[in-house]
């Protein structure tokens, strides 16, 4: 009895091209969706009367309630990034939700004086955030030059923005000094946002279960989001520095 020899099947190779697009869509749908809601919390604080909340028109400053909200949504990151791993992915976009919130509110004071001072630059801010994390973003992903390198510059320079923060808490900067300092930070969170899509990217390769990778598109968003709002607040705050 003669038998016919079966044609070894090649396993189909994964579609990973089309995987990484949804992972992105993902990633992006989360973040532009946390700035979203920033906006409309900021909006919502501002015209109902919650910015007499946040700044003490009396004594010309922020009242403690600020700060309260500033240092725990600083903690509420933290302990996102430290837990994405470990949380439900609908968890951890509801962690991001409430931090984008509470950003929104301790944002409302910078946006309040922006009005103020000049309504127009809060569009031009948007603009140049958008366009510089864009481009940022897209080299981020496209470079094939490791980035790797640029982290631990990149943590140095955001402990020292965060140091420069609290200090001027209590000793407020001179005019020149706090212009370098935006200056400063609209740079390293520019780096930041390559450095994170390339990390992405290569953490996508690297493999794992879709439980994973929902977890890892939710810390990718909250990352993004975090180098986006960042960048737009010192912008802000170099377009109203007068």
């Amino acid at each position: 009895m003669v038998t016919k020899k079966s044609t070894p099947v090649k396993p189909a190779k994964p579609n990973n091209g089309g995987g990484i697009e949804l992972y992105l869509k993902r990633i992006f749908a989360l973040m532009f969706g946390a700035v979203g809601l920033t906006a409309i919390v900021s909006w919502l604080t501002m015209y109902a009367g919650g910015i007499h909340l946040l700044v003490d028109f009396a004594a010309g400053g922020v009242t403690p309630l600020f700060y309260i909200v500033v240092f725990g949504a600083f903690g509420l990151a933290i302990w996102g990034q430290s837990r994405a791993f470990s949380l439900k992915p609908s968890t951890g976009a509801l962690v991001l939700a409430l931090y984008a919130a509470l950003i929104g509110f301790s944002m409302t004071p910078l946006i309040w004086i922006a009005l103020t001072v000049n309504p127009a630059s809060i569009i031009q801010a948007f603009a140049i955030a958008a366009l510089m994390f864009g481009c940022m973003a897209l080299f981020g992903y496209k470079t094939l030059k490791d980035l790797s390198f640029m982290r631990v510059f990149l943590q140095i320079g955001i402990i020292g923005l965060i140091l420069v923060g609290v200090f001027s808490i209590f000793w407020p900067l001179g005019d020149t000094f706090a212009t370098i300092v935006c200056l400063a930070g609209v740079l390293i969170f520019a780096l930041f946002t390559a450095y994170d899509m390339q990390f992405l990217k290569r953490a996508y390769a690297a493999g794992g279960d879709e439980t994973q990778k929902n977890q890892l598109a939710v810390l990718g968003a909250l990352h993004l989001y975090i180098a986006f709002i960042a960048m737009f607040q010192y912008i802000l705050s170099l377009l109203n520095r007068r």
